[in-house]
């Protein structure tokens, strides 16, 4: 399989910072996610290692290797885009098989091929079919054993689940991550959804206006993000502003107790950020407890959503599901020192 570096990529249009100094390393098999919000540079930058781009600036190897130079059909970089792009006029196998007929391989080759790669995507049988026949989620699946047919060395899936309901994403989502694991192939795909990121990634690029925030393990962006507009990307919004020394914060609220062990914010200004799922409710006034004035409480299923107001910042708290309070309410929160993160100040 392919090792993929990116070192200092940057791409202008016009004056517009598309890409910004874009350096990552993706081990070979990794499946990743480039992950943010429209317009950060999540498709430039896909555009650029398939060769459909032009860089601006520096530079994209394949294995140690400069590919720049290298026409996008000889990069080995394949691309599935959000719309299917499928030949109407072509059936499935038709369709499947386009990229080996183009390579001249023999009818037979192609029709061996083609059934393995509609067994991979869990269609078989469906080599006689139109587009028109299929699905969404289908067509998708096709689109995939197309793009996986001839080989690839790197495949790139452009918000390849954007159009499909509910029950369809989870579906492609588990087949796509099932076929990454049996292919080994290493692979790169784009959302703006975190929980699709988190539930297929090995590692997460998060991007906010063509510049990395983070490049980590899904459980680093809820655990320990970098800043507090990683955090707030991963819907916490519960900060409290204070000052580190050693093993405690000196807040407006009182004095917090953390584990020097698992933050990284040196003494001084910090902001203290807890999840709303690792906040606890308590009747009791003891270590790392704080108080904030309950604004709503909403009734999730599993739990109760509460928002309060604390020390003038709005928190989310997930409380129990058959939780008591009105407005105005005082609600004491406990904050277990294990789940405390220190972030830098904006």
């Amino acid at each position: 399989m392919t090792i993929l570096t990116i070192n200092n990529l940057t791409r202008l249009f016009d004056d517009v910072v598309a890409v910004n100094q874009l350096n990552l390393e993706i081990n070979s098999g990794e499946l990743i996610a480039f992950l943010g919000p429209s317009g950060c540079g999540k498709t430039t930058t896909l555009r650029m290692i398939t060769g459909l781009l032009l860089p601006t600036s520096g530079d994209v190897l394949f294995d140690g290797k400069s590919i720049l130079n290298v026409p996008t059909e000889k990069r080995g970089a394949v691309m599935v885009f959000q719309k299917h792009l499928l030949f109407p006029t072509m059936n499935v196998a038709q369709n499947v098989g386009f990229g080996l007929r183009m390579a001249g391989v023999n009818r037979a080759e192609i029709d061996r091929r083609v059934s393995e790669m509609l067994e991979l995507v869990r269609l078989p049988g469906y080599e006689n079919r139109r587009p028109h026949e299929l699905s969404g989620g289908q067509q998708q699946r096709i689109a995939l054993a197309r793009a996986l047919i001839v080989k690839p060395n790197i495949l790139l899936l452009d918000e390849p689940l954007a159009n499909l309901d509910a029950n369809l994403r989870l579906e492609m989502r588990e087949l796509i991550r099932s076929i990454q694991r049996e292919t080994g192939i290493t692979s790169i795909f784009v959302t703006h959804d975190q929980e699709e990121a988190v539930m297929l990634a090995d590692r997460i690029a998060l991007m906010f206006e063509g510049v990395l925030q983070q490049f980590d393990v899904p459980q680093a962006f809820y655990q320990q993000p970098s800043t507090i507009g990683v955090a707030r990307f991963f819907r916490n919004e519960n900060f409290l502003t204070g000052t580190r020394s050693g093993d405690t914060v000196n807040t407006p609220l009182g004095t917090l107790k953390i584990d020097p062990n698992i933050v990284n914010q040196p003494n001084g200004d910090v902001v203290v950020s807890v999840r709303p799922e690792d906040v606890v409710l308590t009747t009791t006034i003891n270590e790392n407890c704080i108080h904030g004035e309950l604004i709503t409480h909403v009734y999730m299923g599993t739990y109760s959503q509460l928002q309060l107001m604390v020390n003038g910042n709005r928190w989310l708290v997930n409380g129990p599901i058959r939780f008591a309070g009105n407005k105005g309410d005082t609600v004491n929160l406990h904050l277990p020192t294990e789940q405390i993160w220190l972030l830098p100040k904006e």
